[in-house]
């Protein structure tokens, strides 16, 4: 559930045209989420499963396969923002996110054109464009905001990917203050699970502790975003959805309830944080309690930084992949 008391928000990491239509609104009306998000791989699930996008491809006939999916994207992110509107009008978040083309990661100009094409498109305020934290990408974030555009910076694992996050939005808040302002906000988006799938294996046979890995470097980042003091930028927890059944399901959203931040996590996931949530924040974490996590790591011979590469790399193919697949389905 959102706790507007710390200001924690719940946010759905899902789309699909018929849930948007049915169940979305009512998730909304509960109070249970007061935003959503969206990537290409959850745009690909959902293209390439639901028959709800038929009747709007059958009248794109004729259409490149990257133009039939901004169609049916734009549809869908525009149902979302206008469900959450009142939320947005009320303060209370109500962003929807849409990521700009994953094959424009090292792209400036690219992303900063398609960023602004797709929020012009949709039509409504209350939409975050997704920039992942490449080089290019910092850039592309601080032009984005300087135009009044939010966004929410994605695929970020590191803490010197968020330090740059930070410096560059920060550049572009600077620059729409000077020009009149208004309403514009940013979240950095921490990818969490995926260092445990990565690392949990070889950290039992060491014996050491597993599934925690994810959670430190998150509360790291997050001490470091909070460091800054800026009410328009947040952290997002990312990548919250537990595989397997070794971890309850709801395990990362209840380890990093923290105030002044965002959670976005699959549904399934949330339905079970709400059956057990959790009535205490868990962040933040000493910054001491942390670095002695992360030294304990590299004296047995893990390489953070080799990590955090990995991790990027495989994030941004992950995404391609996806994305590709799907156009080749819309040919």
């Amino acid at each position: 559930m959102v706790n507007r008391d710390i200001n924690f928000s719940l946010w759905l990491d899902f789309v699909e045209r018929d849930y948007l239509k049915n169940e979305f609104p009512k998730l909304i009306e509960n109070g249970i989420i007061n935003g959503a998000t969206s990537n290409p791989s959850i745009f690909a699930l959902a293209i390439t499963t639901s028959p709800a996008y038929k009747e709007q491809l059958d009248s794109l006939s004729g259409k490149s396969a990257k133009e039939k999916y901004e169609a049916l994207a734009i549809e869908d992110i525009r149902t979302a923002a206008k469900a959450l509107r009142s939320s947005y009008d009320e303060g209370n978040d109500g962003y929807i996110s849409i990521e700009v083309d994953p094959f424009l990661s090292n792209d400036t100009q690219g992303t900063i054109e398609e960023g602004k094409r797709l929020f012009a498109a949709i039509g409504e305020p209350n939409v975050m464009v997704k920039v992942p934290a490449t080089e290019a990408g910092y850039e592309a974030m601080t032009a984005l905001i300087s135009t009044g555009i939010s966004v929410n910076a994605t695929l970020i694992f590191s803490p010197k990917q968020a330090q740059k996050c930070l410096k560059a939005i920060k550049k572009g808040l600077d620059s729409f203050e000077s020009d009149g302002g208004g309403r514009v906000e940013a979240v950095i988006s921490i990818f969490v699970s995926r260092f445990d799938r990565l690392l949990d294996v070889e950290l039992e046979l060491e014996g050491l502790d597993v599934s925690k890995t994810g959670i430190y470097n998150a509360a790291k980042i997050y001490n470091l975003i909070e460091g800054k003091h800026t009410p328009s930028v947040r952290t997002l927890f990312a990548s919250t959805g537990v595989k397997g059944d070794k971890l309850e399901a709801d395990y990362y959203m209840r380890e990093l309830l923290a105030p002044h931040s965002v959670n976005t996590a699959p549904l399934a996931t949330i339905e079970a944080y709400i059956e057990t949530e959790a009535s205490a924040p868990k962040l933040p974490i000493e910054e001491d309690v942390i670095n002695g996590y992360f030294t304990k790591l590299a004296d047995n011979g893990f390489d953070m930084d080799e990590v955090y590469s990995q991790l990027l790399k495989e994030g941004l193919e992950a995404f391609e992949k996806a994305f590709q697949e799907m156009l080749d389905s819309l040919k």
